[in-house]
This record gives structure tokens, C-alpha cells and sequence, in this order.
């Protein structure tokens, strides 16, 4: 049942970045569009997003839940020694979603408007830089669980070169991600032209940002490269997202929304499995050499068994909820449109 429960972590890690990735890149490129554009921009941005925007954080919540009843060691070691970009994340989050709703439903639209914009743009970008740091710290061998004071334990851990270009990677996936979504959602060729001009920008920032990576990871000594390419998975892995995103630069040329989508979904994919397959079950390496894993530093037996039942009935539920959501939204966009 621990690997149900591990299939469930990974899948609702995946969701979050691919769904929440889109959404947090709304903002991004809102951040750098021209004046002119943005207007338009935004409006179309919000309906790529609409469907995913009311449930994205779910799967953050389920990613906790589970690290918090399955994995109590994990998830101590993470709240602690990782509680400064925790706390900025959620910080982002909080402010991000609180700015959009008074920004788009305030019932009073006076200058408060230009406060609403700055803030959901800016937390935009913090939200899922400090997500990346978070990331990267966990395999990053900086956290030290011998630490005696306060910056070896709870800054230097996940403050260096690697976390941060890993931040600056993620905030470029989201951007790359929102420019995706967002030329479906074109419905004239002036607009469709835009959105895939900046599509193709995002693609050869996203590469200059995957380098910085790896450049970084070098730099300290972390074995990335080692991680990726020591296992025949990891190299094909990355070896079909490379080719998916040929073939996505390809055609951004044509009217094609839907495979667009899943070619990025599906490089996503592989970027995640090339960079988690190599050292799994270890899902935190700490300083040292020592790590934790999801095998080795579970919990009890019967918590990890009722757990793994509990979401195997709670996605009966979640599932037909998600879809019935992207269909109404989908329903009402196609009613608006009419009138």
C-alpha cells in the first residue's frame, strides 16, 4: 500500500506544477507584457486558467496531507530546517489569491486597483521561485541535521546557487506552461500570432534556465548530471522531452491547442521523472551523505494502509468533481461567447 500512497505523492507534486504552474505563469507574463497587450492578455489568460484556478492548491493540500500522516519524519525535517521558503511560499499564495479576487470582484473599482495588480504579478513570480528552492533544497545535501546555529540550520539549508537557478528554472516553467494554455484560447489570428511569439521567447528561456541548473549544480558538487544520466530511464526520459519540445516549437506554426497542451504536459513529466527516478525512495538528501526515504521512514503499517484506501476513495470523488468543473467552465466560456 506504501507505493499507492508514493504513486499518489508523485502524481499530486506533478499536478500541482503542471495546474498551478499554469496558473502562477498568468501572472508572469502579465509582468512582462507591454501595456497595449495586457489588457487582452489578461482577459484570454483567465479563461485558459478559470478551470484549474478554483482547485489547483488541492493538490498541494493532498501533497501535505500525505507527507504529514505518512511520512511524519519527512515532513518535520522539511517544516523545520525549510520553514523560511515555506512560509514565503505560502506568503506568495496567500496574497497571490487574495489580490486576484479583489482585483476582478471587488464591487467598488477605484484606485486600490493599481495596489491589486503589483501584488498578484509579484507573487506571481515568489510563489513558485520559493517553490523550486524547496525542491532543490530537499536534494541538494545542505540541510544539516547536526546544525548549532541559526544560519547553518535554517538559511544555509536551502540558501545557494543550485536552489536558486532551480527557483528561477520553475518560474520559467510556469511561464512556459501559461504561454502554452493560453493560444488555445485565441480567437483571432492577431492574438494567436502574439501568444505564440511569446510562446517561443518562453522555450529559449526555459533552456537558458534549465542550464543555469546545471551549471550551478556542477559548481557545488551536486551529481545532477550523474542523477540524469546514470540510469537508462532517467536519459530516455529526458531524451522524449527534448524531442516533445522540438516538436511543440514545430507547431506553435499551426492551430493545434490540444497537442500543444500535452506535449507540454508531457515535458513536464519527464523533467520531473528524470530528476526524482535516479535517487528514489530518497526523497530528502541531507548533508553528510545520509537521506531520508519514503520506504525506510514511513509510518506505521496500518496509518500507511488506511491512508492508501483514503485516497484511493477519495479520487472517486476528486476526479468526476475535476472534470464536472472544466466542463461547466467550458459550458459558461461557450455561453459568454454567444452572447
Amino acid at each position: 500500500m506504501v507505493y499507492v500512497v508514493i504513486i499518489f505523492l508523485w502524481t499530486a507534486i506533478l499536478l500541482y506544477i503542471l495546474l498551478g504552474g499554469a496558473d502562477f505563469g498568468a501572472g508572469i507574463i502579465e509582468l512582462f507584457t507591454s501595456r497595449a497587450n495586457r489588457p487582452r492578455m489578461r482577459k484570454k489568460m483567465y479563461e485558459a486558467i478559470g478551470p484549474v484556478w478554483e482547485a489547483n492548491h488541492m493538490w498541494l493540500i493532498i501533497v501535505i496531507v500525505i507527507l504529514f500522516v505518512g511520512f511524519p519524519k519527512i515532513y518535520t525535517t522539511v517544516s523545520i530546517y525549510l520553514h523560511i521558503p515555506l512560509v514565503c511560499m505560502l506568503m506568495g499564495i496567500i496574497a497571490r489569491g487574495t489580490a486576484f479576487v479583489f482585483r476582478n470582484y471587488d464591487a467598488v473599482k477605484d484606485d486600490m486597483q493599481k495596489v491589486y495588480t503589483p501584488i498578484f504579478v509579484i507573487s506571481s513570480v515568489v510563489t513558485p521561485f520559493f517553490l523550486g528552492i524547496i525542491a532543490a533544497s530537499a536534494v541538494s545535501g545542505q540541510i544539516d541535521l547536526q546544525a548549532r546555529d541559526f544560519l547553518s540550520a535554517y538559511v544555509f539549508s536551502w540558501l545557494s546557487w543550485f536552489s536558486v537557478t532551480v527557483g528561477i528554472f520553475t518560474v520559467t516553467i510556469c511561464a512556459y506552461l501559461a504561454n502554452i494554455f493560453i493560444i488555445g484560447e485565441a480567437e483571432d489570428e492577431q492574438d494567436r500570432q502574439l501568444f505564440t511569439r511569446k510562446a517561443r521567447r518562453t522555450i529559449f528561456v526555459v533552456m537558458a534556465a534549465g542550464g543555469l541548473v546545471f551549471l550551478a549544480a556542477h559548481s557545488e558538487g551536486i551529481p545532477l548530471l550523474n542523477w540524469i544520466f546514470s540510469d537508462v530511464p532517467g536519459i530516455i526520459a529526458l531524451i522524449m522531452a527534448t524531442i516533445s519540445l522540438v516538436i511543440t516549437f514545430v507547431l506553435l506554426n499551426r492551430n493545434k491547442p490540444v497537442m500543444l497542451r500535452l506535449l507540454a504536459g508531457f515535458q513536464v513529466t519527464m523533467i520531473l521523472f528524470a530528476a526524482t527516478y535516479s535517487h528514489f525512495p530518497d526523497i530528502i538528501l541531507l548533508k553528510g551523505g545520509d537521506n531520508l526515504s519514503l520506504l525506510t521512514h514511513q509510518g506505521q503499517f496500518k496509518t500507511i494502509e488506511t491512508l492508501g484506501y483514503a485516497l484511493l476513495i477519495g479520487s472517486i470523488f476528486i476526479i468526476p468533481a475535476l472534470v464536472y468543473l472544466i466542463y461547466s467552465f467550458q459550458q459558461k466560456k461557450g455561453n459568454t461567447s454567444a452572447h
